[in-house]
């Protein structure tokens, strides 16, 4: 896809004069970060990184990812939903991957038990990329499907704003027309909102469960107060003060502070890292609650890489959306090549296809977050030393999507706006809910494109890689 801005982005001087004006139109619209030096303060604050110009997106993709994501919603929800296909799916991966067992071990308590929870949200976003084909037209494939903490939803409701802003000081009223509206905080508050009036307490709170140190704070900000607009009030704790102040009632009702809770919200919770003892104790005293989880523990191990490669299997999505004929078709061909790295003649075979064309595949662990992913040499080095390991079964593999790059300036605070060239990753945010076997809510609501250099493979806007953007349907 040739750039409609090449002329643009040789004008240095004319780069520098817009790059101002957007981040000051970016600062005013609330496209913000705290800063890395102060991550817990508010006082002071930068913009978030983003492109100059909207990025050109083929608008035929962009229709077919959002008819794809009332049928993932569905998809999800039928995993989170099926304890023998996650039991299987997970079995070899929780021998080798300790974040991924204990998260399980979680949902085998919760089962034991018996699930207090009767209402069931799911906010997740399925990102995707184009890949380029044999004969140059572009085709939408899914990189993954984020189930807990899908985050950007709220910023990406604020910068439309600032690229209609630049296109309009270039006197391109036209083109700034064609940059969609879009705002998924208010369509995620919705899902939450819903889940908040099933469970029926006029007087119950939702728990937004926060890091200590959140520079994305904005983004949380915006979902949080789309709820306030309709009186549902939002708390943030932290799972330290879930183990200090939360407990559970004899009907398992949640309280904190007090308070009884109807909703509780992952923006934590995805990485080792984010978890002592203690906030594992915390997690399971979440999850045997009746309050609705977004998401509860199953939800969280259906966006899992081994579930995602699993579901590639010829039959699988057959079998978990039984006598959907379209939605299966529409859902497989959004899907990459996923190979299991399993003990076993599939998985030599899958590493052996990987060591013999290493820039045609990426290597996956059962992490979020960016970073993770493992490319060319590393992921060379990493199989060889695999091979022969049981680890091996701790990670997928998956074929490398190739887009066709482009060019657009990007700007982040205390770098100069640079024109590099890019790749996009397109997200659709879906939004879900159950009570007990009844589906309430199903919708998208709304798109996040993120862009970035084509030297960095991975990570995203919160790994400090990629940048805020906006399609130009083209």
């Amino acid at each position: 896809m040739a750039t409609n801005w090449g002329s643009l982005l040789q004008d240095e001087q004319q780069l520098e004069e817009l790059a101002r004006q957007a981040v000051d139109r970016a600062l005013a619209e609330g496209v913000l970060l705290r800063t890395s030096q102060e991550p817990t303060s508010s006082e002071v604050v930068s913009y978030a990184p983003f492109t100059l110009f909207p990025s050109l997106v083929p608008s035929a993709l962009l229709e077919q990812a959002y008819a794809v994501q009332m049928d993932f919603n569905l998809l999800v929800d039928a995993v989170s939903q099926n304890a023998a296909f996650l039991e299987q799916t997970l079995s070899s991966t929780i021998k080798q991957d300790d974040f991924t067992a204990r998260l399980f071990d979680i949902h085998k308590q919760v089962l034991k038990e018996g699930i207090a929870q009767t209402v069931f949200l799911g906010l997740n976003r399925s990102d995707y990329m184009f890949q380029r084909s044999t004969d140059g037209s572009p085709a939408l494939k899914q990189i993954e499907i984020n189930t807990i903490s899908a985050s950007f939803g709220g910023l990406a409701s604020r910068t439309p704003a600032v690229h209609r802003h630049v296109l309009s000081v270039l006197s391109k009223t036209k083109e700034a027309g064609k940059i969609l509206s879009n705002n998924p905080s208010k369509g995620l508050a919705l899902g939450i909102a819903k889940a908040w009036e099933l469970y029926g307490s006029t007087n119950a709170l939702v728990l937004l469960i926060a890091q200590e140190k959140e520079r994305n704070i904005f983004d949380q900000r915006a979902i949080e107060n789309e709820l306030l607009a309709r009186n549902i009030h939002v708390i943030r704790r932290t799972f330290e003060d879930i183990s200090e102040k939360g407990s559970l009632d004899q009907d398992r009702r949640l309280f904190v502070d007090g308070q009884e809770i109807a909703v509780v919200y992952f923006r934590d919770g995805y990485m080792p890292r984010q978890y002592s003892l203690q906030n594992w104790e915390a997690r399971l005293l979440l999850e045997r609650s009746c309050a609705a989880k977004c998401p509860d523990i199953a939800t969280q191990l259906a966006g899992t890489k081994k579930v995602q490669q699993e579901l590639s299997r010829p039959g699988m999505l057959e079998m978990l959306l039984p006598g959907q004929p379209e939605a299966v078709a529409r859902l497989r061909a959004t899907f990459a090549g996923l190979y299991s790295l399993d003990m076993g003649e599939e998985g030599d075979q899958a590493i052996a296809k990987a060591l013999a064309a290493p820039s045609r595949f990426v290597l996956k662990p059962q992490r979020e977050g960016g970073g993770n992913n493992l490319y060319g040499e590393e992921m060379v080095q990493a199989l060889k030393q695999l091979k022969d390991s049981e680890e091996r079964a701790s990670y997928i593999l998956m074929e490398k999507i190739e887009p066709e790059p482009f060019e657009n300036c990007l700007l982040r605070p205390g770098s100069p706006a640079q024109v590099v060239q890019c790749i996009s990753e397109l997200g659709i945010f879906g939004v879900y809910v159950r009570q007990e076997k009844t589906l309430v809510m199903n919708k998208h609501v709304g798109h996040l494109l993120r862009t970035k250099a084509i030297e960095h493979a991975d990570g995203g806007v919160a790994a400090g890689v990629a940048v805020l953007d906006n399609p130009y349907p083209v």
